[in-house]
């Protein structure tokens, strides 16, 4: 079945899929969200380990089912760390989830971006509108780690990365663009609250190493996660709540409460478009 057909069935399959599988995810993140990184893995159903120094992190490696590389920081051998881990998961054919924290904004930062993606292969790659653009090569208004500017032609920009990398990229924004080399989809869920809190990027990221590390499909795995994430983003708003703190808490807790069964109920509707 087409990812563009799917129906709450098909998503709770995969909400469950993570619950039953309990995939050991290992993140090399930054300290900025690490906790809510972990939080948010253990709430969908997987086993966070933030094994992320040179020597722990190939052997952590050797026992995940997924690992997630976030260059949010990149202190002296966390690039080492990340290349180590990502090496390992190659070599075992597990996937690998790039999030290239602001690219774009930084000469240090895009070295490092550019040297995990000649050395290693990735299942997934979440950004930005800013940061796709920024690996595309083409124009992007990177502000620290945040992405403003307009990105009218942000669906050929992630189809531009997936076929020179071989990645499911995701492009968050407004609406999330899922792509790889066959086509591109865009979602239509989650809720303004979500870019109040800092970190929802980092904890989008997670999600998908966390659902790649249960499902055979990369592609099913983003865009699965992603749907998923923005409907426990727009349960979170429906929750008692008085503003961004309060809602960092109450969005924890849709995601803890996004069972199969719930999401079984859902009316998916049209959230789901294929794009040319």
């Amino acid at each position: 079945m087409s990812v563009t057909d799917i129906d709450a069935d098909d998503l709770a399959d995969s909400v469950r899929a993570v619950r039953e599988t309990e995939p050991l995810v290992q993140h090399l993140t930054n300290t900025v969200t690490i906790n809510d990184v972990a939080n948010l893995t253990l709430h969908w159903g997987g086993l966070p380990v933030m094994a992320d120094s040179f020597g722990d992190a190939g052997e952590m490696a050797e026992a995940a089912r997924a690992v997630v590389l976030n260059i949010g920081q990149v202190p002296d051998g966390r690039v080492e760390a990340m290349h180590e881990a990502g090496r390992t998961a190659n070599e075992r054919g597990i996937p690998v989830v790039l999030d290239p924290v602001g690219v774009g904004s930084t000469p240090s930062r895009d070295a490092v971006a550019e040297s995990l993606l000649s050395e290693l292969e990735f299942a997934a790659i979440k950004g930005n509108y800013g940061e796709i653009s920024a690996l595309a090569g083409v124009e992007a208004d990177v502000k620290g780690v945040e992405s403003i500017g307009d990105y009218a032609e942000i669906e050929e920009t992630a189809r531009s990365v997936a076929e020179s990398t071989g990645a499911t990229v995701v492009a968050s924004g407004v609406d999330d663009i899922v792509a790889d080399a066959d086509g591109a989809v865009r979602l239509t869920a989650g809720h303004e609250m979500l870019g109040e809190v800092v970190g929802t990027g980092c904890m989008l990221a997670a999600t998908i190493g966390t659902f790649g590390g249960a499902l055979e499909d990369p592609r099913e795995a983003a865009v699965h996660g992603t749907l998923a994430f923005g409907i426990a983003g727009e349960r979170a708003a429906e929750m008692e709540q008085s503003g961004p703190g309060s809602y960092r808490t109450a969005f924890r807790d849709a995601v803890s409460g996004l069972t199969g069964d719930v999401v079984a109920d859902l009316a998916l509707g049209d959230r789901i478009e294929r794009l040319r």
